[in-house]
């Protein structure tokens, strides 16, 4: 699935905004859920709301049907959790990098297990 690809298939969907981040991160974001097989786009994100002249940096908003967002808090928490055991923020063994052997910890109810036919197995949640 390429931008173009996106573009076209989320021309006439409602979208809902899943999150802003500085530019190299939200293209990153972007780039790790169209590879993951989640629709997403980018536009400019807003400002932090001060005013004019606040300091923060430039912002892009990712953008995904509201079908596919536990799809992208699914996709950033094994990013996270995988970069916690990368930098040995945590160990294998704490509950915060469940998901990481295959385990996807379900973002609404929390639940750590294998999914059954891609939903979370306590609550039904369809995470893929």
């Amino acid at each position: 699935m390429n931008e173009d690809d996106v573009e076209q298939l989320l021309a006439d969907v409602d979208l809902t905004l899943c999150l802003q981040a500085s530019l190299p991160e939200a293209k990153e974001l972007r780039d790790a859920c169209l590879a993951a097989g989640i629709p997403a786009l980018l536009s400019g994100g807003s400002c932090c709301g001060s005013g004019g002249g606040c300091g923060c940096g430039p912002k892009l908003a990712l953008y995904a049907r509201a079908e596919d967002v536990p799809r992208v808090a699914g996709l950033m928490q094994r990013r996270w959790q995988e970069l916690a055991l990368r930098e040995g923020t945590v160990g294998e063994d704490s509950i915060f990098v469940a998901g990481v052997t295959g385990e996807v910890a379900c973002p609404a109810c929390g639940t750590a297990a294998p999914l059954a036919n891609g939903a979370c197995t306590d609550c039904g949640l369809q995470l893929e």
